[in-house]
């Protein structure tokens, strides 16, 4: 399994020239695409959450489209809309930004419900429907969504129909100090960030994507995998009230999530099967959007990675 390492070795190479840092985002980022699933970014404004996203679709050599979401987007601006056509007198479908390989949905949460379910069904489904007829999307096709987590004036809560539909929710972080050093080192002086190289393809990708098939998931693992989510579960449904941590637990979205990312990140690090190792490093970014914590768990500043952590630690690990 010696392609998985070097794929991904390329494509973070390339990357690097322009994003300085962020490599586990950059890591997750390429499982999404093994697995075919969309993912949100969450983070403070000036992260390069944007230019990571665009960056992956300049290196990756697909068709990328940016979508900015405000709050007087209509969900014509993304998926499109039938357009008079003044010589033959009929409406023909104008296809929106939707229709791309990757597109980036820049601050999400700052349009209305009605835009953010546009999304829905092309997330899902693969597939837009304008004036009546259904429009298949391009293939690959992704979401990649940001939103910034301390705003709250002019901003939409995403609904919990919407997040589900993300493989993964990742929490963009600070650089460290040699990070946000080299950067000042390398940008300080210049005001055009660097044209970056497509060195993969679509086509490659899809063709990919047979490999992370063939990687193996025990029985073992595949029940310690249902026993994490369904523990989720378990705490939604204690009834002493006092005591309880969440309102609800993660979907069977999560069980599929787990194990179609294992599969992904066991391929790109060169393993032939999924550890209960990888499980584990995967179940924060698959689990924390999918949990509803409860308004007493929220009063007393809990937040879902701890009680992820919970979950994990009081989970027997199966042996190897």
């Amino acid at each position: 399994m010696s392609s998985g390492p070097a794929w991904s070795k390329k494509l973070r190479d390339e990357i690097g020239k322009a994003v300085i840092g962020q490599d586990a985002a950059v890591e997750r980022l390429l499982v999404a695409l093994m697995a075919g699933g969309h993912v949100l970014l969450e983070g403070m404004p000036g992260l390069a959450k944007t230019l990571l996203v665009r960056s992956l679709g300049s290196a990756l050599g697909v068709q990328f489209e940016r979508i900015q979401f405000t709050p007087d987007l209509l969900p014509s601006d993304v998926v499109g809309t039938m357009v008079f056509q003044p010589k033959s007198g009929e409406f023909s479908p104008h296809r929106g930004p939707i229709f791309a390989n990757l597109v980036l949905a820049d601050e999400i949460n700052r349009a209305p419900a009605k835009v953010q379910s546009a999304l829905l069904e092309a997330m899902q489904e693969r597939q837009v429907t304008i004036g009546g007829e259904t429009h298949p999307l391009p293939s690959p096709f992704f979401v990649m969504a940001t939103q910034n987590p301390i705003e709250q004036e002019g901003t939409y809560k995403l609904p919990e129909a919407q997040t589900d539909r993300f493989l993964f929710k990742l929490l963009v972080d600070y650089p460290n100090a040699g990070e946000e050093a080299s950067m000042m080192q390398r940008w300080g002086q210049i005001t055009q960030q660097p044209a970056l190289q497509a060195v993969s393809s679509g086509a490659e990708l899809l063709s990919l994507r047979s490999e992370v098939d063939r990687i193996h998931v025990s029985p073992v693992v595949q029940n310690y995998i249902l026993t994490l989510v369904r523990a989720t579960r378990i705490l939604a449904e204690n009834p002493d009230t006092s005591a309880r941590r969440l309102n609800f637990g993660a979907s069977p979205r999560a069980s599929l999530a787990l194990y179609q990312a294992g599969r992904a990140l066991a391929w790109l690090r060169g393993q032939d099967y999924v550890s209960p190792t990888l499980v584990q490093e995967l179940a924060p970014d698959v689990l924390r959007h999918r949990m509803g914590l409860t308004y007493e768990a929220e009063a007393q500043e809990i937040t879902p990675d701890a009680v992820i952590s919970e979950v994990v630690s009081a989970t027997p690990v199966p042996p190897a």
